[in-house]
């Protein structure tokens, strides 16, 4: 069984992607920002605060999904200045430091949005004895 997760953002559909799709015990986010619901920048020309909000909207979208933080098993961040790595990994050490997916962090020209310095992708798989074994 699919399940497709949506941030409700307008471009999905333009695109044709969505937040988050999970198949069985799989979960797969998509590149994700630091977007509210209006779809705005948060933190502009604040890597931490990005980061921070990315990684809110992560969490998001794997409870949408029946999954938590702790079923990651992977992430991949993408950074507009790799000088600047140290805020993005604490960032993503606050949510994952006991956890520890597989990662890499790479640095990246730009992003869709000139306003956007970090997306960060993620990969979870369900342990089928927590509570998100079904999709809801």
């Amino acid at each position: 069984m699919r399940q497709n997760i949506s941030s409700g953002r307008p471009w999905e559909p333009i695109v044709g992607y969505s937040r988050a799709v999970r198949i069985g015990q799989f979960v797969h986010v998509s590149g994700t920002t630091a977007t509210n619901s209006e779809g705005k920048v948060i933190g502009k020309g604040d890597m931490r605060a990005q980061a921070l909000q990315t990684l809110r909207n992560i969490e998001s979208a794997l409870e949408q999904a029946g999954a938590r933080l702790t079923d990651v098993v992977r992430t991949r961040m993408y950074v507009t200045d790799i000088s600047r790595w140290e805020e993005v990994g604490r960032v993503h050490g606050e949510f994952f430091g006991d956890i520890r997916p597989a990662t890499s962090m790479v640095e990246v020209s730009k992003l869709i949005d000139p306003d956007m310095l970090v997306e960060i992708e993620a990969e979870a798989i369900v342990d089928p004895g927590s509570r998100g074994a079904t999709p809801p």
